[in-house]
């Protein structure tokens, strides 16, 4: 459980390269990630696996041309220097090229606080399989079986500018990830954070194994429009969609989405406050983003009002403000700033206590194959899947099979009248070092099945 990398070796390293390039400007991020997992299934441990992933991102800027050059090792920085200036300084002067952008900024100081957690330090691959070994033999006396993930983590981010900048920070993981099976019953369960003490894993496997154990019917989700009570996770999934409907700089200059079209506009109800903030205490807070600008909270949903948007360097320099510390480099994808820390402020019920205030509705635990349609809209298709149930006079009672959905997320959000206490963090997939934290949700008439015509026309 130390950094690939490690502070004193990566700032050297890239600062030593940095000094070798005749471009304007340089910017050269380093990351990694060293995963440790023991992933189990039926009655075994079947694969205990190490997994290390590291990036260095260079930028050049010569003139008005830029470019970026990635590499996966320290040895090659220097190489990636010289080849992202000659890429640079052949793009100056061509149409089209970006302008460079240097919005001014001090040195980042990291504030280590939130970090670092020796629960996840100690977590180790004995302390792991015990867990998992425990919680196989509960399914198996239960009349089921358990499939699932446990894993601990460090993450390293090092960036080093010619604006001056030199920062580094290293963080702690840990998460879980689980199936129980049931004859045609399941139920998932997962979390992730920087603290391994807070994942309550054993008593959380336990109520997935009760709550599949005792399901003896499993029924077609009724089609129809539906109360449905959505558990913390299928509530996040729902949620990660928003920073889609227009809360990015880019997507506000472009005249898209919500901040754009409807600022200020109460679009759900007070009780829905929808934030991504790097320094919570939830999910996979961190201090600073690949181009060393701090990270901000940026409220997306405050008080059920539309709110502000996020930004890098680039939308941040065509906009005449400073960053929002948001920058992100996905696979196969363009920089564009990004949400990564992703929270929905909590309630005070329990699920419940959500459920009881339900006559005839639906339980839904995860869902899956999630689409965004429509961005105006705020439209999203998809499929429930695990642990789902019929909720009648106030109680869960059949299981039910996977349903397709096809609805509004906006509209939902509108639609809240209950918010649970406790939230759940899922990750964020192609972006670095992200996550989702959402408690479960309460939503009055929510779509599961095809659409009417009268539906598709009003």
């Amino acid at each position: 459980m130390t950094p690939w990398f490690g502070e004193d070796r990566v700032l050297s390293a890239l600062a030593a390269a940095l000094s070798t390039s005749p471009a304007d400007q340089v910017e050269i991020s380093a990351t990694s990630r060293v995963a440790h997992h023991t992933r189990f299934a039926g009655d075994r441990i079947h694969q205990a696996q190490s997994i290390i992933e590291c990036q260095i991102m260079v930028r050049a800027v010569v003139g008005t041309g830029s470019a970026r050059v990635a590499v996966n090792g320290l040895d090659q920085v220097r190489r990636a220097v010289v080849r992202a200036g000659e890429l640079a300084k052949a793009r100056d002067g061509v149409v089209g090229t970006g302008r460079p952008y240097d919005v001014a900024d001090d040195t980042v100081v990291p504030d280590h606080a939130g970090l670092w957690y020796e629960a996840s330090e100690h977590w180790d691959v004995g302390t792991r399989s015990r867990q998992a070994g425990a919680i196989m033999d509960e399914a198996r006396m239960a009349g089921g079986s358990v499939n699932g993930t446990l894993h601990t983590a460090v993450t390293e981010l090092a960036v080093v500018t010619t604006r001056g900048t030199r920062c580094h920070a290293s963080a702690t993981e840990a998460g879980f990830t689980m199936t129980v099976r049931c004859g045609d019953a399941s139920s998932y369960m997962g979390d992730l954070g920087r603290d391994a003490s807070t994942l309550d894993i054993e008593r959380r496997a336990l109520e997935a194994i009760g709550s599949t154990s005792n399901v003896r019917e499993i029924v077609p989700v009724p089609d129809g429009v539906h109360d449905v009570v959505f558990g913390g996770l299928a509530a996040g999934e729902l949620i990660g969609f928003v920073p889609d409907f227009g809360f990015t700089a880019p997507a506000y200059r472009a005249g898209i989405g919500l901040v754009a079209q409807r600022p200020g506009e109460q679009i759900a109800p007070e009780s829905v406050t929808i934030a991504d903030d790097a320094r919570s205490a939830i999910g996979l807070a961190f201090p600073f983003d690949f181009e060393a600008s701090p990270k901000q909270r940026v409220d997306l949903v405050l008080n059920g009002r539309v709110g502000a948007t996020v930004s890098d360097r680039a939308s941040a320099y065509e906009s005449g403000g400073v960053s929002t510390g948001h920058a992100s480099i996905g696979r196969e994808q363009s920089p564009e700033p990004a949400c990564a820390n992703l929270v929905m402020t909590e309630g005070t019920q329990s699920e419940e206590e959500l459920i009881g205030g339900v006559e005839r509705g639906l339980y839904v635990q995860r869902l899956w194959y999630n689409r965004l349609v429509d961005v105006e809209t705020g439209t999203v298709v998809g499929t429930s899947r695990d642990a789902c149930f019929l909720i009648e006079d106030g109680q869960r009672t059949k299981g039910l099979a996977g349903g397709r959905f096809n609805e509004s997320v906006i509209g939902a959000l509108g639609r809240i009248d209950g918010i649970g206490g406790q939230r759940v963090s899922q990750a964020i997939p192609n972006i670095w070092n992200s996550c989702i934290s959402a408690p479960a949700i309460r939503v009055r008439g929510f779509r599961f099945g095809t659409r009417t015509r009268d539906e598709e026309s009003s």
